[in-house]
């Protein structure tokens, strides 16, 4: 009773909230910018599974199961500390003396780009798979090559029937901004943890973290599921 009397959320408030407010612009910026880089790596790694180039399938097989089994964070890690040192150690074959440098933001956008393109990358598979083939003769009766098969009537279709699915997984992205905080980029956890550790109000400062992150992610769940309702009627 004597740790609950002693809360102080308003001086929490007062200080802290302001400066998450700051932050849900990297946050959204992160969320919106590695969602659109997950969609386009999910479409090329799924366009690439289902070719017939056995080499190009063999590489997405590997590649594949390394970023399913390894955690994220080590991912995101990986590609801010090391990533660019292997680029700077290719490069200075060329141009000794050359270091490669990608700010913390960046390198941890493409780290959940990656992630999520590779989990994206089996939705929009099956997705494709899926698909009457029936409507890929059809397509090609009419004169259609196999390419403008694939890109205008195929995939379009796929992508059209896994939107749901899209949404569910940008909510956990939009959560999973919250591991930025260990490549020094500024968001909510990495402020958070900031102010704690300033004004020792450790149970305030994380219950109202914990409150920003339910703002964020609760309302997008409930689009996401509006929007399935939707899909459900429109198919």
């Amino acid at each position: 009773m004597d740790i609950l009397s002693n809360l102080d959320f308003s001086t929490a408030f007062k200080y802290l909230v302001p400066s998450l407010t700051d932050g849900l612009w990297i946050v959204i910026q992160s969320t919106v910018l590695g969602f659109l880089l997950a969609i386009v790596i999910g479409l090329f790694i799924a366009i690439g599974r289902i070719s017939k180039i056995k080499v190009l399938k063999g590489f997405l097989l590997v590649f594949l199961e390394f970023i399913r089994g390894t955690p994220l964070l080590v991912q995101l890690v990986y590609m801010y500390y090391v990533v660019p040192l292997l680029v700077s150690i290719i490069i200075q074959i060329w141009n000794p003396g050359y270091q490669f440098k990608i700010s913390s933001l960046v390198a941890g956008t493409i780290g959940l780009g990656i992630n999520y393109g590779c989990y994206i990358s089996e939705v929009i598979r099956s997705s494709i798979l899926s698909i009457d083939g029936g409507q890929t003769e059809a397509a090609l009766a009419l004169g259609l090559t196999n390419k403008q098969a694939l890109f205008r009537i195929t995939i379009p279709q796929a992508l059209r029937s896994v939107i749901p699915v899209f949404g569910n997984y940008l909510v956990m992205m939009l959560k999973d901004t919250s591991l930025l905080a260990y490549v020094s980029v500024s968001e909510l956890l990495l402020r958070t943890q900031s102010y704690a550790s300033q004004s020792f109000l450790t149970i305030e400062s994380y219950t109202i973290l914990a409150g920003f992150y339910l703002i964020l992610s609760l309302p997008l769940s409930q689009l996401v599921k509006l929007v399935e309702k939707k899909m459900i009627k429109f198919n």
